[in-house]
């Protein structure tokens, strides 16, 4: 697929079925545990059986193998099963594998999931320890001997080039974090349900990495979600209304590299995010002006304004004062910050209940929801819509 051309994927699969765990900072079972539950929620959600199912998708960083995951469900023979790289970036792109299996006839029902002990387990946000060489770490190598050690601390360099780039404060950011727990105070499955914040208690929140606050920063959590695709003409045959995949696109930015890719021309956008706007816009027919609600990857409140201007949702610098004027529903689940931090799949699946229209913070008429997956790395996006 050229990243020149409309592709011929959209409208062709369609997301049927939604499953999550609970969300905890213990879930006090196995990451395979958390797995399982969440497919058999997603299978059963879609009115499907584990019999049906012949295709799965995850994470490179996912500890739970597809042929144990379908062997624990009780799953038969699968002909499709893949692996998506670079963490979060993958979120979206699981659901792109997963239609381009059922539109090309690799698999008829496909279910895409991630779950981890993020919390209680391998904690991402203590830094990177016991790295086996690779050839990606290359470029770690020009950070790490500096301090830039943590998530936190790669995103710091571009949040501080950005805000100084158009004369912004921190403060800026905090419209984000808002926002996001405003959504997830009224969200019963969120971990800061009933637990909203001002810009004043954002601004008080400590320093973690300068510009970056601790309310700047996602949540660690213990959970599993999971998705099922399958074809629409299937799906429309099934209990819950089709989510369909309008547009399903990954990114790459020239030069690029996982999350310290400080050498690039410009340190105030994300390359790798306008590769996936462009392709997102002219696969679905779409344009900012078609989306009623964003449902943007909020691992550091900073990438969320990036992304708004890489759509062209608003100008260079201006996604800030969007932002806190409301003019796109955003997060509306309370995103990363507010309800978890599952690595992207948790935000699918608010994006398939706004279009379903059983949110719990539902949008009035939302036809179409933009999806983004992680910054910083290749990254991945979805428009999906409303049946009909």
């Amino acid at each position: 697929m050229s990243v020149r051309h409309k592709d011929g994927l959209g409208g062709r699969a369609a997301i049927a079925g939604i499953g999550a765990t609970e969300f905890s900072k213990d879930s006090g079972r196995s990451e395979l545990g958390l797995a399982v539950e969440a497919v058999r929620a997603a299978l059963d959600d879609a009115g499907l059986t584990a019999a049906d199912v012949d295709g799965l998708v995850t994470f490179t960083m996912d500890t739970s193998p597809e042929i144990t995951v379908a062997q624990a469900c009780g799953m038969g023979e699968l002909s499709f099963f893949s692996r998506v790289h670079y963490g979060g970036g993958a979120a979206c792109a699981t659901v792109q594998q997963a239609a381009l299996a059922v539109a090309t006839g690799l698999a008829e029902v496909v279910v895409c999931y991630r779950a981890f002990n993020e919390r209680s387990g391998r904690r991402f946000g203590a830094g990177v320890r016991h790295r086996e060489p690779s050839a990606e770490g290359v470029a770690l190598g020009w950070a790490l001997p500096f301090g830039l050690l943590t998530p936190a601390s790669w995103v710091a360099m571009a949040a501080q080039r950005y805000l100084h780039a158009h004369g912004l404060t921190p403060e800026a950011f905090g419209h984000v974090a808002v926002v996001d727990r405003k959504y997830a105070a009224t969200n019963p499955a969120a971990w800061f349900h009933g637990r909203p914040i001002t810009l004043a208690e954002h601004a008080a929140s400590r320093w973690i990495v300068e510009p970056l606050r601790l309310l700047d920063c996602c949540q660690e959590t213990d959970g599993g979600q999971a998705v099922v695709v399958t074809s629409l003409e299937r799906a429309r045959d099934l209990p819950r209304p089709p989510a369909v995949i309008l547009a399903a696109a990954q990114g790459a930015g020239r030069a690029q590299e996982q999350m310290t890719g400080f050498y690039r021309d410009d340190l105030t956008g994300l390359p790798e995010m306008g590769v996936v706007a462009r392709q997102l816009w002219r696969t679905s027919g779409c344009g900012p002006a078609d989306i009623d609600v964003g449902i943007l990857y909020d691992h550091f409140t900073p990438f969320v304004l990036m992304q708004l201007e890489e759509f062209g949702f608003c100008g260079r610098g201006e996604a800030a004062d969007f932002v806190a004027g409301e003019r796109l529903p955003l997060n509306t689940h309370g995103g990363q910050l507010g309800e978890a931090y599952l690595h992207g799949m948790n935000g699918i699946a608010e994006a398939v209940r706004q279009v379903r229209g059983t949110a719990v913070n539902q949008i009035p008429g939302a036809a179409r929801t933009l999806v983004t997956a992680g910054t910083g790395v290749p990254t991945s996006g979805l428009v999906l819509a409303a049946d009909g």
